[in-house]
């Protein structure tokens, strides 16, 4: 007679115990996303990789899709950590954005990830309204916080375009020392506090001239 206890059920859905980290899943689906690509990487090829039930990656992430924003914004967050760029000199913040955003997408790896479709244009669009926009709001303060952060962003996010999504010659043949100096200005000006002016209605009232 077997007395032993029967070996316990693999369970599926949340974890118990200490299960692997997201970490190691994210780890794991990068490598396979730039091996394979996006379309031929599938969830269970992920759980196999990081040795996990596809349950847990359906528990941590919803779905491919999301298990791919995760990956992309986990290298965003690698290049362009918000908290060191906006750390430090004031005076040096512009080139500091730069060189955050040249890094990143000089990086090869990184470059292949964008090229995966429409679902990484979505990642990126949302690490710059979510993280580097609103982070920004926050970091400057007052009243023109939001239209001094979105001119930042604007800048950024055209930087991105022309040099390295749709890249036009001249952008894309600068060096990043190159697009450092160029851009600095005007993302100077962006960050720059707003004057205060006169209201329309005031202004009106001391310059109108007398009836008569």
């Amino acid at each position: 007679m077997n007395n032993g206890a029967p070996a316990p059920a693999r369970t599926r859905g949340r974890p118990r115990g200490n299960p692997p980290t997201r970490e190691s899943i994210v780890s794991a689906a990068h490598a396979l996303f730039l091996e394979r690509g996006y379309r031929r990487t599938t969830v269970r090829a992920v759980a196999e990789a990081a040795e996990v039930d596809p349950a847990l990656i359906a528990y941590h992430f919803g779905s491919k899709k999301g298990l791919f924003a995760d990956v992309m914004q986990f290298q965003c967050a690698n290049a362009l950590t918000v908290d060191d760029v906006l750390d430090g000199d004031p005076a040096a913040l512009p080139g500091r954005l730069i060189d955050a955003v040249t890094d990143l997408w000089e990086d090869a790896d990184f470059l292949q990830l964008t090229a995966q479709g429409g679902e990484a244009a979505e990642v990126i669009r949302e690490y710059l309204e979510r993280e580097l926009l609103t982070r920004l709001v926050e970091f400057l303060g007052g009243r023109d916080a939001t239209a001094r952060a979105t001119a930042v962003v604007t800048i950024l996010g055209g930087l991105i375009y022309t040099r390295y999504l749709n890249p036009l010659p001249t952008p894309a043949a600068l060096t990043p020392s190159e697009t450092r100096h160029i851009l600095t200005p005007a993302l100077r000006a962006a960050l720059a506090p707003r004057p205060r002016t006169a209201t329309a209605t005031g202004a009106g009232r001391r310059g109108s001239p007398a009836s008569g």
